[in-house]
C-alpha cells in the first residue's frame, strides 16, 4: 500500500485571543524587534500515513484532522501538503 506524507496546519480562528502569540510579539519588541504589528501561534502536524489512493488518503487526514488534530471550536485546520512519500537517502 503507497506512503502518503502530508502536513496539516492548525491555527486560532480569527475572532480566539491568542495569548501566547501577544507574549511572543511582546517579547519580540524587547529585543528590539518592534515592527510586528501581529503575531499569533498555531502547530504544523507531519504525518506520514498508507492508503490506496491519493483521494484515500484526503478522506484519512481530513478526519483526523476534524476531529482530533484541531478543536473546531476554536481551530481552523488546513492541509499544507499531500504528496506520496519517497524513500529518503
Amino acid at each position: 500500500m503507497p506512503l502518503y506524507r502530508a502536513r496539516v496546519l492548525v491555527s486560532l480562528r480569527p475572532s480566539v485571543l491568542d495569548p501566547a502569540g501577544e507574549a511572543t510579539r511582546a517579547a519580540a519588541g524587547r529585543l528590539g524587534v518592534s515592527a510586528i504589528q501581529r503575531l499569533r501561534i498555531g502547530k504544523a502536524v507531519e504525518v506520514e500515513l498508507e492508503a490506496d489512493s491519493l483521494d484515500g488518503a484526503r478522506a484519512q487526514l481530513e478526519l483526523l484532522s476534524d476531529r482530533l488534530l484541531a478543536n473546531p471550536v476554536i481551530e481552523n485546520w488546513a492541509l499544507e501538503q499531500l504528496e506520496p512519500a519517497t524513500a529518503e537517502a
